[in-house]
């Protein structure tokens, strides 16, 4: 929480900052060369976890089930949302919602994609909506967790937490739907962390 608590004040910070001093950077450029660095680390960190691992080898075709509901079940949900924002059409709404609690990443990719079909300034304020519904989500899932699980399930803040339920939300998750649920939250959280560089640019071509 204190994670995306400071994601939150630094938003707030540059935005103060730029405000004020009246800066009127051109930083295309530089959000690429974010994103290039970012789908490294990405692409990195799962293969580096002893998680990634060891899931690979007791994996079963089942476990794929929570995921692909994740997934299907935040698309229909981002496009419903698009009925009451006039300003946003389904695909803008559901390129947000594609982020799947991946805020640093979803963020600067929506941005830069949203580009050339938007402009550079509408493409910024809906990378920054990104930014936010995706930080809010992990909040939720950390928050609500308890009455998450009570009320659907102890699946349910697995998919809440979206791609945290592999980091950040994994310690929520496995108090309150027990630790032998922790091996379907990590399986989960790391594949919707790979398929997040994919969804994402597949909604912004559309």
């Amino acid at each position: 929480m204190i994670q995306s608590i400071g994601v939150l004040l630094m938003f707030v910070a540059g935005c103060v900052i730029g405000h004020v001093c009246g800066l009127n950077w051109q930083l295309h450029n530089l959000s690429l060369y974010i994103l290039y660095a970012l789908m490294f680390q990405v692409g990195l960190s799962v293969g580096c976890s002893d998680n990634f691992k060891a899931i690979l080898r007791n994996f079963r075709p089942k476990m794929l089930l929570l995921p692909l509901t994740t997934i299907t079940g935040t698309i229909v949900f981002s496009a419903l949302v698009s009925i009451f924002l006039s300003h946003w059409n389904v695909f803008d709404c559901v390129a947000v919602g594609a982020g799947m609690g991946y805020y640093s990443l979803s963020s600067i990719l929506v941005t830069q994609l949203k580009i050339p079909s938007l402009g550079e300034q509408v493409a910024a304020e809906l990378g920054t909506i990104a930014l936010l519904s995706n930080v809010c989500r992990e909040l939720i899932a950390l928050i609500f967790a308890p009455l998450i699980c009570k009320l659907f399930g102890p699946l349910a803040p697995i998919t809440a937490a979206g791609v945290t339920s592999v980091d950040v939300c994994l310690p929520a998750i496995g108090r309150v739907s027990g630790k032998d649920i922790i091996p379907v939250a990590l399986f989960h959280g790391m594949l919707l962390d790979m398929s997040v560089p994919l969804l994402i640019p597949l909604v912004c071509e559309l």
